[in-house]
């Protein structure tokens, strides 16, 4: 979490969270009080997250302290996808102008060690050299984030990401296990856009982004479980 991120804030993306993966579906019940105890925090800043959910269109609100949420949950997500994507888009682009060869060469040693965890994996089939990769890929991508040098977009793409760290985490290994292909024709895409960054092109890195986090989304998104659960 951010170090600037409020409990609300944290709150706020964890529900939005359970929405998008399908833990909490549409018409199920939240209680301030029961979401509260499940997220280990007090109720106001519960109060304070289901009122931007409110605002957003993905609860909508039956009584003092419940709420239900809103049937149109997969129209909402489709918007605060796009808002991702974009914001995405701009941080590879922003990375084009002010990334350091430092940074650049960091990011090729990280796509490096991915290779070679690749080339592991797909010999053992282990899931200590998948946890490796995905851990792998999240510096990269924080990496890339970095590049930007620019905090307050990086702390608005956190805020708007429709998958928490943990949930894509647990979305990827489900879909690997399914599937051991599953997103490696995006992979090719980092070396482009390291590439791009090199290049300073910032047309094509936007590009590139904007490309991988939609498939990767639209991938994620399509594996969400159907569970209903109540709080």
């Amino acid at each position: 979490m951010p170090a600037s991120e409020t409990l609300a804030d944290q709150a706020y993306r964890q529900i939005r969270s359970s929405i998008a993966t399908g833990e909490l579906a549409g018409g199920d019940k939240v209680t301030e009080r029961g979401m509260a105890e499940r997220l280990a925090i007090s109720q106001t800043p519960v109060r304070e997250a289901l009122r931007r959910l409110e605002l957003d269109g993905l609860i909508e609100r039956i009584g003092p302290r419940t709420v239900l949420v809103a049937a149109i949950r997969d129209a909402a997500i489709d918007d605060l996808a796009e808002v991702e994507v974009g914001l995405r888009g701009l941080v590879a682009r922003f990375a084009a102008r002010h990334a350091t060869a430092a940074q650049l060469d960091a990011l090729d040693d990280i796509l490096d060690r991915a290779d070679d965890l690749l080339i592991l994996l797909k010999e053992k089939k282990q899931d200590r050299h998948l946890v490796a990769l995905l851990d792998t890929m999240q510096e990269f991508n924080d990496t890339v984030d970095a590049c930007a040098h620019n905090p307050m977009l990086v702390r608005m793409l956190d805020q708007s990401r429709v998958f928490s760290r943990p949930a894509r985490r647990e979305l990827l290994m489900r879909r690997v296990a399914e599937d051991e292909t599953f997103g490696l024709e995006r992979y090719t895409s980092h070396r482009a856009l390291v590439r791009a960054l090199r290049a300073r092109d910032s047309v094509a890195a936007e590009r590139i982004a904007l490309e991988d986090v939609r498939g990767g989304l639209d991938a994620l998104r399509a594996s969400r479980p159907s569970v209903k659960e109540t709080l």
